[in-house]
């Protein structure tokens, strides 16, 4: 299945159906008075997050999503049936943006949350609701309210508990296939990763989730390289493990350009918890790994980790690391999240 993260569409709720205008005509009844039912309203346009869905694909082929309109009103006081909603499934992790792809609508984050986006348009009154002491038989019903329409932007940023960081075969696709089931594509040249991969890890009973995005290079945040459009799959990340080449012989402007990117992009990514680790170390002798390591740690002002995707040195190191820290990052956030509700109600 082919990775789409953004889709721009059009959205238009339904039109509420017309009132009507109508008169009871009945045998040995004179004045039968008018009986014009109202119009029925429009179908609301809804958007619903499904956790089965994992990419926006099939706004590719569809872009115009317009709700049912309402139905007229009828005689003998009948009112039209409103029109069905039109409720659209998006990944979780979807947010909804304006056209200008700054303000945003809503944040579907959860499985199954509901939003009404757009409101259908209220139906008609008919010529039966006009009816008063001084206009005994109006002759006038109101037309349906047309529903709102607007154009609007997709964009997806996918649940993860961790984002594999680094430059262009760094490893990252390396680690992702061998700590969890996931099979990215692999080879020795940059941007082999072409889109985000997830795979899933499993450290005891806890399970976690691995997001690996394309490699980042110096101007990423201009265009550069494929640029920093996927940087938006890490934003809800627990934490970030920052990968750097140990074959590099400048692990320390590595690291540097990959943190000079994070910080241009914004979105809190500098501020998240960070594990770095030197990797390949397979292929350095230990005079060179030492050197290198220093260099890193100097860099990353941090302890960095030793790891080696093919012997698989430092892996379980790692994993149990970011177990914890993932561990610790959701304790935190339910924490808040708790203190905060409790606040509202009280």
């Amino acid at each position: 299945m082919k990775f789409l993260d953004q889709a721009k569409i059009y959205l238009k709720a339904g039109d509420g159906g017309n009132g009507c205008v109508g008169f009871r005509r009945e045998k040995f009844i004179e004045f039968g008075g008018p009986d014009g039912g109202d119009g029925g309203k429009g179908g609301d346009l809804v958007f619903e997050a499904a956790r089965n869905l994992n990419t926006l694909i099939d706004f590719r082929y569809q872009q115009h999503f317009k709700a049912e309109r309402g139905k007229d009103g009828s005689g003998r006081l009948s009112a039209g049936r409103g029109g069905e909603d039109l409720v659209i499934k998006v990944p979780v992790g979807t947010e909804i943006l304006s056209e200008d792809r700054e303000t945003v609508l809503a944040d579907l984050s959860e499985d199954g949350q509901r939003i009404v986006l757009l409101k259908g348009g209220n139906g008609g009154f008919g010529n039966a609701h006009f009816k008063g002491p001084t206009n005994r038989a109006p002759e006038h019903a109101n037309p349906g309210l047309e529903g709102p329409e607007t154009w609007v932007w997709l964009r997806l940023k996918l649940i993860a508990d961790v984002g594999l960081v680094g430059l262009p075969n760094a490893g990252k696709s390396t680690f992702l296939s061998i700590v969890t089931r996931a099979r990215p594509k692999i080879a020795s040249y940059p941007f082999t990763t072409l889109h985000p991969n997830l795979g899933v890890a499993t450290v005891g009973e806890q399970e976690f989730v691995i997001a690996d995005i394309p490699g980042l290079i110096e101007g990423a945040h201009e265009g550069k390289g494929i640029g920093d459009r996927f940087l938006g799959h890490v934003e809800r990340c627990a934490a970030l493990l920052h990968l750097v080449d140990g074959t590099e012989e400048d692990v320390a402007t590595a690291y540097k350009t990959v943190r000079k990117e994070l910080k241009a992009y914004g979105g809190g990514l500098t501020a998240k918890k960070e594990i770095v680790a030197l990797n390949k170390c397979d292929a350095l002798d230990p005079e060179t790994r030492a050197e290198r390591l220093a260099a890193l740690t100097k860099a990353s002002r941090k302890k960095p980790f030793i790891l080696s995707g093919v012997s698989g040195e430092g892996r379980d190191d790692i994993i149990n690391a970011l177990a914890r820290t993932v561990a610790e990052t959701r304790e935190d956030e339910n924490r808040d999240k708790g203190a905060k509700e409790f606040g509202a109600g009280s």
